[in-house]
């Protein structure tokens, strides 16, 4: 009887924590979601007063946000004109099938461009009543017609123009003539955006128009090579073709990104672009039709572990400058190569990365504190920023002479003659020529590669051969020697750790 008991005492005990442990789970769901929509959709149609309230998640549930916020996207289709070589046989021979094909049927060789029209599908997200719309620029670049459908049961078609592009940020402000209010979407916040928070994306995967799907925040900063200012938010929502250009949803119903990219072939691994950089430049979008970034000229490159030993930091961080362009602001502020760079107008800069998003997002004209790290100590600079150049790519340089190698790093160097400036088109000869690098070595492991330039050994200036010798004889068994090196006009830093042997 006592066994009995016992067992009914401990299963109304069990029950009575289930019905406490559920209602506490009801006190968190509840709290979790009651969140307080924003107040409005802090763009350029804020100076007009609008405001959009978003719709809130329910609890467990992602039907009220789907339904709500449906109509805010829009279904993209362009018609682009493509140029392409055609190929064509060689003349000597003459395709058995070009009699039965025409002269569509072409192979083996190469003619003129050729025109074709093609059609592709994307997605866009409206930010103003008035019928302007958000989407990437790589959805309606170079396209002769773009037509948007609304998600409406009537499934209304608009003819759209583009009404400002940025190509670096792969952002596109396009406009309908709706002749009436439409939906507007509310744009969040995507610094707030936390690692494992819900996000859902809403867009026309494969032309099969909208279509919901759901996951949760990866990451966020990813750098995948697209661009200048890489920062993408990854996520595991389903992305697909004709997701481009589609809102990234927080639970709130706020755009927190623009879905952008996906990798080839990869399951749950989609990048969308964080709204906020968006917002940054949606008013010249839209009054200018293009962006003017901020510019200081300065080249930079990553901190790694053994270039921060070198700079004697004790924690990998800022942004290493390799070279500074004369006469450029950050010439004239007094930024010197061997600088890092740790925070820029007031904002920290951990990353290489982090600089040029800082300073693009900046207005040409303004006068900004920088904060450098030079020879271990913190010093303080005002720069003013100016508009920034077209990018020019430089050729890469490679050398054939040959010289002693330098046994213990694997490569050789020799002095700069004229015959070697002359066939490199070098206007200063000054420092030593990289002419030959073994594959496996720590200098080719480093990247170092034949043709580069070296200028300073251990930020010891290096004008001639002599004065190599003499700062490579300095070196102390165990060093990591930092290389100032310059390669087809960019300069830059290796830092190598010696490989000595008693």
């Amino acid at each position: 009887m006592d066994t009995m008991n016992s067992k009914k005492t401990f299963g109304i005990k069990s029950i009575v924590i289930v019905g406490i442990a559920s209602l506490l789970l009801g006190v968190v769901l509840t709290a979790r979601f009651d969140v307080t929509p924003p107040t409005d959709a802090q763009s350029f149609w804020k100076e007009k007063g609008e405001k959009t309230e978003p719709p809130q998640l329910e609890p467990n549930s992602f039907v009220k946000l789907a339904k709500e916020l449906n109509p805010v996207v829009v279904n993209i289709s362009t018609t682009q004109v493509v140029k392409q070589k055609q190929t064509v046989p060689f003349p000597e021979f003459k395709s058995p099938f070009e009699d039965f094909f025409g002269d569509e049927f072409r192979f083996f060789g190469e003619a003129p461009e050729r025109e074709f029209k093609r059609q592709s599908l994307g997605s866009g997200f409206i930010i103003n009543k008035e019928g302007y719309i958000l989407t990437n620029n790589h959805v309606v670049e170079n396209a002769e017609e773009i037509i948007v459908t609304l998600s409406d049961k009537k499934e209304k078609e608009y003819k759209a123009k583009v009404v400002g592009k940025d190509v670096r940020l792969d952002v596109a402000l396009i406009k309908v003539d709706a002749n009436g209010d439409l939906p507007v979407a509310a744009l969040g916040d995507s610094d707030s955006l936390q690692i494992g928070e819900w996000v859902m994306a809403i867009g026309n995967p494969f032309g099969l128009g909208h279509t919901v799907t759901a996951g949760i925040v990866s990451a966020k900063g990813r750098v995948i090579g697209a661009g200048p200012y890489d920062n993408f938010i990854q996520t595991d929502a389903a992305i697909n073709p004709g997701n481009s250009g589609g809102p990234l949803f927080n639970l709130k119903g706020e755009v927190v990104g623009i879905n952008t990219a996906i990798i080839a072939g990869g399951q749950g691994v989609g990048f969308a672009t964080p709204i906020n950089m968006a917002k940054d430049i949606l008013l010249q979008l839209k009054e200018k039709g293009k962006v003017t970034r901020g510019w200081i000229g300065v080249s930079i490159q990553e901190v790694t572990p053994d270039l921060a030993k070198s700079f004697g930091l004790k924690d990998k961080q800022g942004a290493l400058v390799s070279s500074v362009n004369k006469d450029e602001p950050a010439d004239k502020a007094g930024i010197k190569p061997g600088d890092i760079i740790v925070e820029f107008d007031g904002k920290e800069i951990n990353e290489v990365s982090d600089l040029p998003r800082t300073v693009a997002s900046i207005t040409p004209g303004k006068t900004a504190k920088i904060k450098v790290i030079r020879d271990g100590k913190e010093k303080i600079l005002a720069i003013t920023i100016s508009k920034m150049k077209e990018e020019e790519e430089a050729a890469a340089v490679e050398g054939k002479e040959e010289a002693a190698p330098e046994k213990k790093l694997g490569f050789s160097v020799q002095s700069i003659t004229p015959e070697i400036a002359k066939r490199m088109d070098l206007k200063d000869t000054e420092g030593v020529i990289v002419s030959q690098v073994k594959p496996e070595s720590p200098a080719g492991l480093a990247g170092i590669k034949s043709g580069d330039i070296i200028k300073e050994v251990n930020r010891r200036e290096i004008k001639n051969i002599k004065e190599y010798k003499e700062a490579m004889k300095a070196i102390s068994k165990d060093d990591t020697v930092l290389f100032r090196i310059v390669r087809g006009g960019n300069t830059f830093y290796v830092a190598i750790k010696m490989k000595m042997k008693d």
